[in-house]
């Protein structure tokens, strides 16, 4: 089951999914850490950050939408108040960051480089850059180089890009980080939604739009992912609607290396242990040996 994200060694391809698993110890009464791949925290700024107000998750037909806001403790809380019960677990951790501008995320990058327990950063572009008129870090192919490069400066861990949906050519974007030196990127983000309640005529979302997520988005996710997989050489971490093993499956089949199982945590807490449990049982069936083997198989 094992598996290799650039120079991070995984025990298996399952990872939590940014936002969706708080800071690990959340789950720690439901959910065996160390039986997981990764877990990867929720995003961190360099302040801590209050979110936007609510109501800001509203559930759809098929998944849900959230405009939390990158609410967060800030990477200072983080570093004494989370960090520590995480280091207990044989597991890797992942954290996710985020800034307002390129000088931001490296300084985010540099605090917790140093930090011991930390073994990758993922690196959320979908962020506004403010002083772009609030054009996301990630639509852009130069601004998206431009973070991951500030990135890669910054510290000496393995740097995960997590790629925005929300472009024409995701592929390009993936291309650009993978020039400036990211080691991996994941993919997707949440898509931009809306909901509307009838019968007052206004947002469900105090912040009006927000980003959908769950089975809704797999096939657009599975999509992308396996463009990605073909224009880059760097590994692809598969994100958007897994719920079970076999949607897991896909994702490697269609060249991603891992995956990350975000919504689903919602829905149940063991999602993570079961999607891994699936994934044994299935290559067992098949008699299949080692996990690599099916990584990149599809045939269009």
């Amino acid at each position: 089951m094992a598996t290799n994200i650039g120079p991070l060694h995984l025990k298996n391809p399952v990872m939590t999914a940014s936002g969706t698993f708080g800071y690990g110890q959340e789950y720690a009464a439901y959910v065996d850490l160390n039986k997981l791949g990764a877990v990867v925290v929720k995003g961190l700024s360099l302040k801590p950050r209050p979110g936007n107000p609510p109501p800001r998750i509203m559930e759809t037909a098929a998944g849900m939408l959230n405009a939390v806001g990158l609410q967060n403790i800030g990477v200072e809380a983080f570093l004494t108040e989370k960090l520590p019960f995480l280091r207990r677990f044989d597991t890797k951790v992942i954290v996710n960051i985020y800034g307002e501008t390129y000088n931001e995320y490296a300084k985010v990058a540099q605090k917790l480089s140093s930090a011991e327990g930390i073994h990758a950063l993922e690196v959320n572009v979908s962020c506004p850059n403010v002083k772009k008129g609030g054009l996301s870090f990630g639509a852009d192919p130069k601004a998206a180089a431009r973070v991951t490069r500030a990135v890669k400066d910054a510290t000496s861990l393995p740097v995960i890009v997590k790629l925005t949906p929300n472009v024409t050519d995701i592929a390009a974007i993936a291309e650009a980080v993978e020039e400036a030196g990211a080691d991996a990127v994941s993919l997707i983000n949440t898509l931009a939604g809306l909901s509307v309640d009838i019968r007052t005529r206004r947002p469900h979302l105090k912040n009006v739009t927000g980003g959908l997520s769950g089975p809704a988005i797999k096939p657009v996710a599975l999509r992308m992912v396996w463009e990605v997989a073909w224009r880059v050489s760097i590994p692809v971490i598969g994100v958007g609607g897994i719920m079970t093993a076999e949607d897991a499956l896909e994702f490697l089949i269609v060249g991603a290396k891992a995956v990350q199982v975000g919504t689903a945590n919602f829905v149940n807490p063991l999602a993570t242990v079961e999607i891994i449990e699936g994934m044994r049982q299935f290559l067992t069936a098949l008699k299949i040996k080692n996990i690599n083997e099916i990584i990149g198989t599809f045939q269009p």
